[in-house]
């Protein structure tokens, strides 16, 4: 089993000006272990296919991981920011399940 050690990114829903909300996102870093590792390339409409991956990422978490696991969006694993597709609570840990690439916010 893999160790992980990276950033996880919260979103919370703030207004910026009168009507206007955005998300803003919070970064925090976890430490634990690469559950399951499977990539694949998916051809498509595009003219390049894309790189999907099906892995597991459990962390240990804290109060404040346990309060917003909902808000989570993304695992930077490997340089790279992924999409977080679910999110299992199993105390101690949070089981991240990650997908395709992360295209959100790049704060």
């Amino acid at each position: 089993m893999a160790k992980f050690h990276g950033v996880i990114g919260y979103a919370e829903t703030v207004e910026t000006s009168p009507g206007v909300w955005t998300e803003q996102i919070t970064e925090r870093t976890y430490s634990g272990d690469v559950t399951r590792n499977i990539s694949k390339w998916d051809s498509g409409e595009n003219l390049n296919d894309n790189l999907n991956i099906n892995n597991a990422i459990s962390v240990l978490a804290d109060a404040y991981a346990y309060q917003y696991f909902s808000a989570i969006r993304y695992v930077e694993w490997m340089g790279t920011k992924w999409k977080v597709s679910s999110v299992e609570v199993n105390r101690p840990r949070l089981t991240l399940n990650i997908g395709g690439v992360y295209n959100g916010d790049e704060t």
